[in-house]
């Protein structure tokens, strides 16, 4: 019996011995484990601290994926809340082949009792959609549907402000989600949390910089604008003219000014398209901002589109500074393209989109930027012709020409002359210091009878010259004609008829019968001759004189 005993104790010291091995070998894979995931857990913050804002989100999807790699699981997660916790928007995902990933999936729609869990700083955690309670009716019948068998999600606040969640979930079999390892990986979700944190402050930061940038360009390009316009010798948005042409055009323009629709104004060289422009745009709700203006006629065709869009730095060479373009200036107000025919066709496109979109990008820049400017276009060409030609885009035409105005030429309004004279003389004498006498009725109606090719710019010229040379005699007008020894404009039949006729009766003091009469000197018979001007215009009475 006594060698029985000595026999056992052998055997059960033996397994004793097997099952302490056991448990240490399962304690120190425990400690490698914890070690392992320390490690994961330290390289993680050590990439995601400080980084970039441009960075962090390959980082953290980066992240997502060794965490898996780790783990075991099947898919990880992280959503972020807006800043008004209404939405819990999944923004970055991984996941092991044949598992779909989640970007983009907005929790708060799909799953609205999880979202409101997370969102009030509770972990969700099951080992089986049927452990969840009876009020996530709606998320169990997800997990089944999608076919997830376990899942954790780990809310993050920051500041007592939910920041983010970091989620898990296995497909393919169920696993427990102990304290430990819940605790472990919260370190690894405020970890995301911070950076992502810190990407929204930078973000922030970089928008309110750009702004800040923005104004400041918007407002030097404005002050640098209106220096150039102060400059510029033209009356503000003051129309004269009481002839029928042109208070026909003052009555289009009030009726389109309220609007925001484009104008189009046509009419010859001189007079007076950007002050009808100006007419219509101190008119509208845009007056607040300053309306900018453009000659597209004038400027270098090379340059024509930084001007119009904008450059970036180092767009072309000599660009070197960035420079907002006359429709960033003109956001909110209105714009005056002047001489607007002359873009060139890629422009025309381009300009296209303005109208249709309000969309254009700066040159060298990718970035699209989006305005809200009223347009005011100008020509003194035919732009039907021009589209007819090929030589114009028939779909800008169209939408530069949804209110036409066409401004008639001075000599088709020789009514308003006076009037126009007397503004002149009024203006350019306060700026010379001169008390101008009266313009003697003879030169009146010479000015009346001229035909001023160059219109009312002409017309403010010659007055201009006028009172530079007067020396306090009666104010002398010298026409082009006399200034150039010729004649500046050829005059049709009709109007030479009618300044030849006009000529003899202010010769003959308006008198038409008679020996000495008009009539006679042109050697027409008084009813020929009245008839005559009528046709062309020309006022007159029929006298009584003595046959």
């Amino acid at each position: 019996m006594e060698k029985a005993r000595n026999t056992e104790r052998p055997r059960e010291a033996k397994t004793l011995f097997v099952k302490s091995a056991s448990e240490y070998r399962q304690t120190i894979a425990a400690l490698e484990e914890r070690l392992h995931l320390q490690e994961l857990i330290s390289d993680i913050a050590a990439i995601l601290i400080n980084l970039p804002a441009g960075e962090v989100d390959r980082q953290i999807t980066s992240g997502l994926q060794r965490i898996v790699e780790f783990l075991g699981v099947d898919r990880c997660g992280f959503g972020e809340f807006s800043e008004d916790l209404k939405e819990l928007r999944v923004t970055h995902s991984y996941a092991v082949p044949g598992i779909e990933t989640n970007p983009g999936v907005i929790l708060t729609d799909t799953l609205p009792w999880y979202a409101g869990r997370l969102r009030d700083g509770a972990i969700v955690a099951f080992e089986r959609p049927s452990d969840l309670p009876e009020e996530a009716a709606g998320t169990r019948a997800f997990c089944q549907k999608t076919g997830i068998k376990s899942h954790l999600s780990i809310p993050v606040a920051i500041g007592g402000f939910p920041i983010c969640a970091l989620g898990f979930a296995t497909f393919r079999i169920h696993r427990s989600w102990p304290e430990a390892f819940i605790e472990q990986f919260k370190r690894v979700a405020e970890i995301f949390a911070q950076a992502i944190y810190r990407k929204r402050a930078e973000e922030k930061l970089q928008k309110s910089y750009q702004e800040i940038r923005q104004l400041k360009d918007r407002l030097q390009g404005e002050t640098d604008y209106l220096r150039i316009e102060i400059r510029k010798n033209f009356r503000h948005g003051e129309i004269i003219g009481e002839s029928a042409a042109m208070q026909a055009v003052i009555r289009q323009i009030e009726q389109v000014a309220p609007t925001n629709s484009s104008v189009l104004i046509s009419g010859e060289t001189g007079v007076g398209k950007e002050v009808v422009a100006r007419a219509i745009h101190s008119l509208s709700p845009r007056q607040h901002r300053l309306m900018v203006t453009v000659n597209c006629a004038s400027l270098p065709s090379a340059l024509v589109e930084s001007e119009l869009f904008g450059r970036e730095k180092g767009a072309y060479t000599g660009a070197l500074t960035r420079q907002p373009g006359r429709f960033e200036l003109a956001d909110d107000s209105s714009i005056f393209l002047d001489e607007v025919a002359e873009l060139s066709p890629e422009l025309q496109a381009k300009l296209l989109r303005v109208l249709q979109e309000g969309e254009f990008e700066r040159l060298g820049s990718p970035k699209t930027l989006k305005v809200d400017v009223r347009v005011i276009a100008a020509t003194n060409r035919d732009l039907g012709k021009a589209v007819r030609e090929g030589k114009f885009r028939e779909d800008l035409y169209y939408r530069l020409n949804v209110f036409p105005i066409e401004v008639p030429p001075l000599r088709e309004r020789p009514e308003d002359i006076p009037e126009l004279v007397s503004a002149f003389i009024d203006e350019f004498g306060k700026k010379m210091g001169k008390e101008i006498p009266a313009l003697p009725k003879p030169t009146l109606e010479e000015l009346r009878s001229y035909h001023w090719p160059g219109n009312i710019r002409e017309l403010r010229n010659v007055i201009e010259h006028a009172l530079i040379i007067n020396n306090g005699e009666p104010l002398q007008v010298i026409l082009p004609k006399a200034i150039h020894g010729v004649d500046s404009h050829i005059l049709t039949l009709e109007e030479a008829e009618r300044r030849h006729i006009s000529e003899v009766l202010e010769k003959t003091h308006g008198r038409i019968k008679g020996p000495h009469g008009a009539a006679a000197l042109l050697g027409l018979k008084p009813s020929t001759l009245y008839s005559r001007m009528e046709k062309l215009g020309i006022p007159h009475w029929r006298d009584k004189e003595r046959k």
